[in-house]
Parts: structure tokens; sequence; C-alpha cells
């Protein structure tokens, strides 16, 4: 398809001492035109102050570079659980940490966050997702941010929910700002939680009818190391897991998520990011065998 707006990226540091600047640095590096990036470690609520990250040369660096800051993604920390009913003290923190994430989204101009939607950690799964619907629906009433939250698509490991487009589309429907809130659907994710990447047509049509792919805002790319419905959640170098380079290249070229942002999540090899070498094989449609 020639006229396909292909937005191809990957996951970036930000670290010290250029930050968000080296952040645009590493994407331009890997010939991509969007990137994702972490305002912080994820495992952690430790953050460096905004203004200590370089943000205007960042930004402007990015433009002179073709890369839209419309497409740009940030991924909130994993430490955030909005579907906790079990204690309130760290769903309150869960809550404040998401409201701080939200605010430095924004300054560093990015639209997009990508949300881990949370655990029920063993409690009834529908209170628990009612319980991140409340959580969104107080957050976006404060927030004056703008920012976008995309609610991932899980593969169902341990007690995560939004595994499936069911409890998804149960939460977005008792979002009261619609405009606020979206989907990330990560392939190694809906590979393990039991969707057959064969049938991406079916899949999306899918996705059509109990979300609205007008919600689809962000698409993680990756293999799977585990073969489909083992609800494992880990990622494999595109073209060398269960999931296949065919397959992948069916959902990043679907006529359906033409210009919607695709980021690369997949393992580092040998300690080295692969981005570079998967970015050309996507944009070439040839695999590479010698990646790995």
């Amino acid at each position: 398809m020639n006229d396909y707006n292909l937005i191809i990226g990957s996951h970036v540091k930000m670290a010290g001492p250029d930050y968000y600047l080296g952040s645009v640095k590493e994407a331009i590096s890997y010939g991509a035109n969007t990137f994702m990036f972490y305002t912080g470690a994820p495992q952690n609520s430790r953050r460096v102050p905004t203004e200590k990250c370089h943000i205007n040369e960042a930004v402007d660096l990015a433009i002179e570079n073709n890369i839209n800051m419309d497409n740009v993604i940030c991924h909130a920390p994993y430490l955030i659980n909005l579907g906790n009913i079990v204690n309130n003290e760290t769903f309150e923190l869960s809550k404040q940490m998401l409201k701080t994430e939200l605010k430095r989204c924004s300054d560093f101009k990015s639209k997009i966050l990508v949300l881990h939607p949370g655990s029920s950690l063993g409690e009834d799964r529908v209170l628990c997702l009612d319980q991140i619907a409340f959580a969104i629906n107080e957050i976006l009433e404060e927030d004056n941010s703008g920012v976008l939250i995309a609610l991932e698509t899980m593969a169902g490991k341990g007690n995560e929910l939004c595994k499936n487009f069911d409890e998804m589309a149960y939460v977005l429907k008792k979002i009261v700002k619609k405009e606020r809130i979206g989907v990330c659907l990560d392939t190694c994710h809906i590979n393990d939680a039991g969707y057959d990447l064969s049938n991406f047509d079916c899949i999306i049509n899918e996705f059509d009818e109990k979300i609205g792919i007008e919600k689809l805002k962000v698409i993680h790319v990756n293999d799977s190391k585990n073969p489909i419905n083992s609800h494992k959640d880990r990622h494999e170098n595109i073209g060398y897991g269960t999931i296949g380079f065919d397959k992948l290249l069916n959902v990043i070229y679907s006529p359906k998520l033409n210009g919607i942002p695709k980021i690369l999540e997949t393992p580092y090899i040998n300690g080295i990011p692969p981005y570079k070498s998967e970015i050309e094989m996507i944009k070439s449609k040839k695999f590479n065998n010698s990646l790995k």
C-alpha cells in the first residue's frame, strides 16, 4: 500500500545527562518517526524534575526530524494499580502517581499516556474493573492536561485486568470523559491472552464491534516467546517468536490501523537494542534471519 502512513518507533531510554533530548536522538538513530518513553524508571516513582530534562531542545530536534509530537507516546509506571480494592492506601497512591504522570506527560509534549489497567489481586474482577473506571473518572474530573489515557490490553498473567476486549469495553463504557480514554493494543499480550493473530481481520472486527476502532490509539508490536493462550507475557524479537514475521507485518500494515503509532518493545540482543534492524525489516517487509 503506497499511501500507507507508517508511524513506527520503539521504546527509548530517558537518562541523564541529556534526558529527553537523548530519547529523541536515540529514536532518530533507529530511523523511527515516533517513540515511547517513561518519564522515570517504570518500577518506581522517583522522578527528575521536568525542567532538567531538556524538553524544548528535544521537541525542536524531533520536529526537525519529522517526528510529530502528536504521535509520541508516554508510558505510566508499572506500580500503578487502579483496580486495587484490597488496600485503600495503595489505591490512593496509585491515583496520585497517575495524576503526576499526566502532568509530566503534558510537560514532555506527549498527548498519549499508556497505562496497565491493574490487577484484581485475587478479588472479584467486576468490582476491580469498576474501581478502575471510578479512579479514572475522578482523576480526569480534576486533570486539565488534555493527555489521553490509553489502557493496554493485557496477557492475563496472574490477576491482570483487561485481558480481553469484553473487560476493556466494560471499563471504557463507564468513563465519563470519553475523549480522554483509549486503548493500546499489544500483539504479544493479545496472543498470550488467546487471540489468534492468524485471523487479525476477525480480531480487529471484534475490537471495533465491542470497543470501537476509533478508540485504538497505539499498537505495541511484539512477537511472543510463548504459544497462544499461555497468559505468560514474554516479548520476543520480530519474527523470532510464536506469532511470526508475516502475521506481525499483517497487523502493522492493516488498512484499519493506518496512521496509528506502532511501538516496538522487543528484547535487547546481547545487550544491544535491535530497533534499527527491526524497523528496517518492517519498512522493507523482508525478514532478517541473521538478527540473532
